[in-house]
């Protein structure tokens, strides 16, 4: 999987201060709003790729699009919420982004065994770990994009190495999702590197 989201030389401050005033009203409302219905449409097409992994040990290549776009669409609004990029998200499955990229490689086959593994076990050995580390994690990301907002609204940069460590934690989380939607038999690492 590779997730980026692209690091400006210069961030604008009006739209810092516009997306921490009215941010929840003009990008989150309407993108969540849309989010809520097609993520359940999601849902109901993961439980359906879970049977056909099943019997046939391939996960539908068109459900598989329609969960990456989902990703996707998800990660732009993310970006721009965390302040990580400036711009609007575009809406869509199939929207498009300059600063935001990611790519989920589809597999030809996939383990009925690793898939029977993450269902009855993915919670023990998946979710407890990285959600034990992620959670320690987000606290970090959380401190460094406050002190970010203060770096962008006065410098109009972003410290780089801040904003390596949040696309990080995006990354991390991400991997998991995706694992645990069983779209990869590929088991993510404790890492949010790259």
């Amino acid at each position: 999987m590779k997730l980026d989201i692209k690091y400006q030389e210069r961030y604008s401050r009006g739209e810092l201060l516009l997306r921490s005033i009215f941010g929840a009203i003009y990008i989150a409302l309407p993108h969540i709003f849309l989010l809520i219905f097609v993520s359940l449409w999601g849902s109901v097409l993961s439980f359906i790729s879970f049977w056909i992994v099943l019997f046939t040990g391939k996960y539908p290549q068109s459900f598989f699009e329609f969960q990456e776009g989902l990703y996707r669409w998800n990660l732009r609004v993310n970006a721009r919420l965390n302040n990580l990029c400036d711009g609007y998200p575009s809406f869509g499955i199939n929207g498009t982004d300059e600063f935001t990229t990611l790519e989920i490689p589809y597999p030809e086959r996939l383990s009925r065994g690793t898939l029977l593994l993450r269902f009855f076990f993915g919670f023990i050995y998946v979710i407890l770990p990285h959600g034990f580390m992620l959670i320690f994690r987000s606290i970090a990301s959380m401190v460094l994009q406050f002190l970010a907002w203060w770096a962008v609204l006065f410098t109009a940069n972003y410290p780089q190495s801040w904003h390596e460590f949040n696309v990080g934690t995006i990354r991390w989380s991400t991997r998991v999702n995706v694992y645990m939607s069983f779209m990869t038999d590929e088991y993510p690492p404790f890492s949010g590197k790259p």
